[in-house]
């Protein structure tokens, strides 16, 4: 497993590290313009002594409660703080049901892109954001007088079903190096991701893969997207990498959030993770 994590210092970040560690060098190898509509930037606190930092528009601000989020639209950045990830999870899905509402169309959808480095918790986020939006909908859809009726408006769309393939891999020019560093970006089909979130605006449906992390590979069409859902939460790694076609991939989303975590925090959760799949592949891992 390959890690590269995403710098979200711009226009409004809340960043954990001091400015002159390790993890600050390591965050800002790569980098993307938060300066977008509807960016919005996540923290969670570490151990350590210092505090997390807000920053907006080049200001530090320091803050009491563990949780916060920071969104920008424009030039603009706002501040949500909360003292649990329940209260986040809420947050978030209260931000995004109105988005629901606009039925007008009836292929529309709303496409948020959720990145942030490998076990970040981009998954929980997506699927407990998901949940709770769907469970807000029976009772807040009277109030948008909307005219979609299904109780299953939000879905979370992962970037990991994009993966290539090991027999792909096997092809390459140095198979285990291919292998190794699975988890960069170049281990990944982005033509194909897309493509799809191409479809799913235009057609309003789509079939995307999923991944099998037992075995090693995608899924084939194991997620169907369709017109009743419309809120596409998008989480991956790599999705505002504003690189190559992921650049064309961040452009393509309605929303944009980042999730900042500490790196060993980070680390520890992707080891448990190969532990618990059976794939210990982690004294190879590299780290940018």
């Amino acid at each position: 497993m390959e890690f590269m994590c995403i710098s979200a210092r711009t226009a409004a970040q809340i960043y954990c590290a001091p400015p002159s560690s390790s993890e600050n060098r390591l965050l800002n190898r790569t980098k993307f313009n938060a300066l977008e509509p509807s960016y919005l930037s996540l923290s969670f606190p570490t151990k350590r002594d210092y505090c997390p930092v807000l920053w907006q528009n080049g200001c530090q601000v320091q803050k009491e409660n563990p949780f916060k989020i920071s969104s920008s639209r424009g030039r603009e950045a706002s501040v949500v703080e909360a003292g649990s990830m329940e209260d986040i999870y809420d947050t978030l899905a209260e931000r995004l049901v109105p988005n629901a509402a606009v039925a007008a169309n009836s292929n529309y959808k709303h496409i948020v892109g959720l990145a942030g480095p490998p076990g970040a918790g981009k998954s929980t986020i997506a699927h407990e954001v998901a949940q709770r939006i769907n469970k807000l909908w029976p009772q807040k859809s009277l109030l948008f007088d909307s005219e979609v009726e299904s109780s299953e408006v939000a879905i979370v769309l992962p970037m990991d079903g994009f993966h290539l393939y090991r027999h792909q891999l096997d092809k390459m020019e140095d198979p285990e190096e291919a292998h190794a560093r699975r988890g960069a970006p170049w281990t990944f089909d982005p033509e194909r991701l897309l493509k799809c979130l191409k479809t799913l605006r235009e057609q309003g449906t789509v079939y995307v893969p999923s991944f099998d992390h037992g075995v090693g590979d995608p899924v084939e069409d194991d997620i169907f997207v369709d017109v009743r859902h419309k809120v596409v939460i998008v989480e991956g790694n790599y999705l505002l990498l504003q690189e190559g076609i992921w650049k064309d991939i961040s452009r393509s989303f309605d929303e944009k959030w980042f999730v900042d975590v500490d790196i060993k925090i980070a680390m520890q959760r992707v080891l448990k993770r190969h532990i618990s799949t059976g794939t210990v592949s982690f004294p190879k891992g590299r780290l940018f």
